[in-house]
């Protein structure tokens, strides 16, 4: 398994589409801050057969730091979960992140 950099990405959808490097590169940058943009708000990114962006509130929790074995409190945030549209499933075979483990 590789490693896409955003760089490489630009460069295959430049090549797919014949548009210029720097015209692609700023489309993908608007998109990448659109997407992180909405999800700060707590907003819901849905796009049809690719999957589903979503922010999750942890809740705070107690833990303990594996090297003193002292307890400690684990603040609340969130995090950002994404769930496999259709279309992505079926070409890989794969799992919603959190989703397997949720299964347990």
């Amino acid at each position: 398994m590789a490693t896409i950099t955003k760089k490489e990405l630009v460069e295959r959808i430049a090549q797919q589409t014949g548009l210029q490097r720097n015209d692609v590169k700023t489309v993908v940058q608007a998109f990448l801050d659109g997407v992180v943009a909405e999800l700060d708000r707590g907003n819901r990114l849905e796009f049809r057969d690719f999957g589903v962006f979503e922010v999750r509130q942890r809740a705070a929790r107690a833990a303990q730091n594996p090297k003193t074995l002292v307890p400690v409190q684990v603040p609340a945030k969130r995090t950002v979960r994404f769930k496999p549209g259709r279309l992505m499933r079926e070409q890989g075979e794969l799992v919603a992140v959190g989703a397997a483990a949720a299964a347990r």
